[in-house]
């Protein structure tokens, strides 16, 4: 039997929907503004990869929302590990307390859901003691230490399950200081490594800086979009440096690390929530949306702009999204397709194909999406 330890953060991904730029400490805030706990969802999507293993798996989890209740739905052989002293509200001293009763269980590998934060508890007490493996579901997800999707998480675990051949390295754990975060600056550090398995293009890598510097592509970029943007049609703007870019050529306000609005060249919203976009979706007959890509990780959704959701994503269409990236960038993505984790695993099949991405001025490239 493979030995499966198995920790969900209830809370994880809960400030994305809602912009608040992380869940750390705010998450009964989250939950007053509408947000829906989706940590529970995602590791379900991961388990359904590997569900007809099912019998070759014994599962070491947690009380409650951290494991049992999807233990219990899928009808996994499981134990309980640890169990929160309060299931609807768990900290981070239950993630670690967790993880520590794992680890003492012995398992082959501990596969958990969260963000940057979670990564961090888990690798304060495994470290590199044995392998570990993130499912994505936090608002930012810094670390190498998890899937490129939740359906990728499922796939390492089927080939481990099977018995294939899967090399194991250390990989970075990082996180940033959210509430500088949510003052647009970014304040990432590392907190140590975790011995993760690598599995072709399942695994993803730590996220890059904006490290390029090429002043003169962006310009090309900015004033390519400026040229083609349309009158009385609806932008929203994403998160990065490089949409924040486009914005500063118009002379216009810009939330770096969320999603703003765009009509005739004026900013008619900024650092909207999932709620706030869906409404304005039913205020303007045409809507596009202008996303940048994550530097060295390929995202182009999902990874810090949860706002623009899969019920908004649908709503507008494959056909109105814009993708901004310079060639250094895709180039330093060595082949790897950009990556779309929307939440839905229908309409990333959708969202999968070739896309074009702006890349200068009337200068694009069709590029794969995953």
């Amino acid at each position: 039997m493979f030995r499966l330890g198995l920790i969900i953060n209830p809370l994880a991904g809960l400030g994305g929907s809602v912009a608040l730029k992380g869940s750390d400490g705010v998450a009964e805030l989250a939950l007053s503004k509408g947000a829906i706990a989706k940590a529970q969802e995602r590791a379900k999507i991961a388990f359904d990869v590997f569900s007809e293993l099912k019998s070759d798996i014994q599962l070491i989890t947690c009380g409650g929302a951290m494991g049992e209740q999807l233990a219990q739905s899928l009808a996994y052989d499981f134990e309980i590990a640890y169990t929160p002293s309060n299931p609807l509200a768990t900290t981070a001293d239950d993630t670690k307390r967790a993880a520590s009763a794992i680890r003492d269980a012995g398992v082959d590998l501990l596969l958990f859901a969260g963000g940057d934060g979670t990564a961090r508890d888990v690798c304060q007490i495994v470290e590199d003691a044995f392998p570990v493996l993130g499912i994505p579901a936090g608002v930012k997800i810094h670390s190498g230490v998890y899937g490129v999707t939740p359906s990728a998480s499922g796939e390492v675990v089927k080939l481990l399950v099977n018995g294939e051949l899967v090399d194991l390295k250390p990989q970075d754990v990082r996180d940033i200081d959210e509430d500088a975060f949510r003052q647009n600056q970014v304040k990432a550090k590392l907190f140590g490594e975790m011995l993760v398995p690598q599995a072709g293009q399942f695994v993803q890598s730590v996220k890059q800086g904006g490290v390029e510097q090429e002043d003169l592509v962006l310009d090309d970029i900015a004033a390519y979009l400026i040229q083609e943007l349309e009158p009385d049609v609806l932008y929203l703007i994403g998160s990065g440096k490089t949409t924040q870019y486009f914005m500063n050529q118009l002379h216009l306000p810009s939330t770096l690390l969320g999603v703003d609005a765009l009509c005739n060249e004026e900013v008619v919203a900024q650092d909207l929530t999932e709620s706030d976009i869906l409404k304005l979706l039913d205020d303007y007959s045409e809507v596009k949306v202008i996303l940048s890509v994550i530097g060295g990780q390929g995202h182009i959704l999902g990874r810090g702009n949860q706002q623009l959701s899969a019920k908004v994503i649908e709503r507008i269409g494959r056909d109105n999204l814009k993708i901004i990236a310079t060639k250094t960038k895709l180039k330093a993505l060595e082949g790897r397709p950009l990556i779309v984790d929307s939440g839905s695993l229908e309409l990333d099949r959708n969202l999968a194909g070739h896309m074009e991405v702006i890349t200068g001025y009337q200068d694009l490239v069709l590029y794969p999406v995953q």
